[in-house]
């Protein structure tokens, strides 16, 4: 009598305890789920970077349309994309930051 008085306390409790471990670690519980938020976040971040670089890509576009063709913009892609310069053209150069090289700093 004792035995049986027992058995349904504790098949509850076992049933509790399963139900509680995968409701906080199971594929759709809580950790996932904070998972999922913080991957979420991550992605609305990089979504709004292509957007923008949709946005300028698209303006981009608009300028080379045959109804609103911008010279300027025709010539700055046709010199970049040939990787010529006109002969009364100024080009700067930009000079670059050596980098340090590994091997030089580990000789010291």
């Amino acid at each position: 009598m004792r035995f049986t008085a027992f058995i349904f306390p504790l098949l509850a409790c076992g049933a509790a305890g399963y139900f509680g471990y995968h409701l906080e670690t199971g594929d759709h519980g809580l950790k996932a789920r904070a998972d999922l938020e913080r991957r979420k976040d991550v992605l609305a971040g990089e979504l709004a970077g292509l957007q923008e670089v949709k946005a300028r890509l698209e303006r981009d576009v608009a300028l080379l349309r045959p109804e609103s063709l911008d010279p300027d913009m025709l010539d700055e892609r046709a010199r970049a994309i040939l990787n010529l310069a006109h002969q009364d053209d100024l080009i700067m150069l930009k000079r670059r930051q050596p980098v340090p090289d590994a091997s030089t700093s580990s000789k010291r």
